[in-house]
């Protein structure tokens, strides 16, 4: 029986903290490495790999400890720093955010049609991770201190290596050996493992992030071509310079078990696409190592 996303969020979602982060999780299927090297020489491109199976403990990693561009990926940090700091009597998403024209940046489909009424801190979260609003993005990023309110509320996770130090668009624009903007593929699946399955927010912010995560649409292209058509996945991706292309989420397999899935991705050339082939094809094989026949 595959699993439903109404069991997902009736049951919370919470996976104990302790289960998250095991001392000595089960090893994942041995030749894992090799096909995500033999991945990453084919599209000439550094492919980092976090992932985990919160039921067995195995995990799967490539370059899981380097620093790659966090690009969009630190909405959905954002959007729960706001959660959880500033929404605890349950009244601050429905505060109205009003802006101008001047705010609009590129890629911003949800917001540059509500200029003229603005829009809920909800409807800014909504619009940032699921359509990777990037003017919802700073205006999100506002209502926390700015960039540095992320790399905070990082700190407060227990993650001591991402850092967000820009706003859009520029937080984009990272050249290799940079550390702005930036985080690891094992730092960020355990942020998102942390806010989405663990405690870090309340149950009933706890689903509505998640909901937002489902309902993501930028990555029908990366982990919802890779994936199983019978898992659910709740994700966010995020592009930049040097061909950097991410998506970092949960995935929900047709059995019900929870892994935590973090690939990052760059290229050599300032002016290199981003690829989603590659994208895909790793999440592939994390579902092939990671639960073979769920």
């Amino acid at each position: 029986m595959s699993v439903s996303r109404r069991s997902l969020l009736g049951a919370g979602l919470a996976v104990p903290a302790a289960g998250l982060l095991a001392a000595s999780p089960a090893a994942a299927a041995s030749g894992t490495g090799d096909r995500l090297r033999a991945l990453e020489r084919a599209h000439q491109a550094h492919l980092g790999v976090y992932a985990r199976n919160l039921r067995t403990g195995a995990t799967a990693t490539h370059r899981a400890g380097e620093r790659f561009g966090m690009c969009s990926t630190f909405k959905t940090l954002a959007a729960s720093a706001i959660m959880r700091d500033r929404d605890g009597d349950g009244t601050f998403l429905d505060r109205i955010v009003h802006y101008t024209d001047e705010d609009l940046v590129e890629n911003s489909p949800i917001t540059e049609n509500h200029v003229r009424g603005g829009m809920r801190i909800a409807e800014l979260c909504h619009a940032a991770i699921c359509y990777s609003d990037n003017t919802a993005g700073n205006l999100l990023l506002r209502q926390i201190g700015g960039p540095a309110g992320v790399t905070r509320f990082c700190r407060s996770l227990g993650d001591r290596v991402t850092r967000l130090d820009r706003w859009e668009t520029e937080l984009n624009d990272i050249a290799p050996g940079d550390p702005r903007d930036t985080t690891t593929p094992r730092a960020i699946g355990e942020d998102y493992a942390r806010l989405a399955l663990g405690t870090a927010l309340d149950p009933a912010h706890r689903a509505r992030l998640t909901g937002w995560l489902i309902g993501n649409t930028t990555s029908a292209k990366r982990f919802r071509t890779g994936l199983p058509d019978s898992w659910l996945i709740g994700d966010k991706t995020g592009s930049g310079a040097y061909g950097s292309g991410n998506d970092v989420g949960i995935a929900w397999t047709g059995a019900g078990t929870s892994l935590v899935l973090a690939v990052l991705t760059r290229k050599h050339e300032p002016e290199a696409g981003y690829d989603d082939e590659l994208i895909a094809e790793a999440a592939r094989i994390l579902a092939d190592v990671l639960a073979p026949g769920e």
